[in-house]
């Protein structure tokens, strides 16, 4: 990270929480302009091939009530 940055990342992290929000809500919309839908298309891909991974049987599944409840007792 550049001391530019540097300097953008502590000065916006000393604002009130709303304009930090709004900051933040601002550079997302930036990258969202760049998106050219590459990321669309690598983030279908990866559902796609998750998906396969599961029905194929070669990647492990665990009912949802039991994934929470490790979550929840988590010290």
């Amino acid at each position: 990270m550049s001391v530019d940055a540097k300097k953008l990342e502590i000065e916006a992290s000393r604002l009130p929480v709303k304009e930090r929000a709004r900051l933040i809500r601002r550079l997302i919309a930036t990258l969202e302009a760049e998106d050219d839908g590459n990321l669309e298309q690598a983030w279908l891909d990866e559902a796609e091939e998750r998906l396969s991974s599961w029905r194929s049987g070669s990647s492990g599944s665990r009912p949802g009530d039991e994934v929470f409840d490790e979550i929840l007792n988590r010290s």
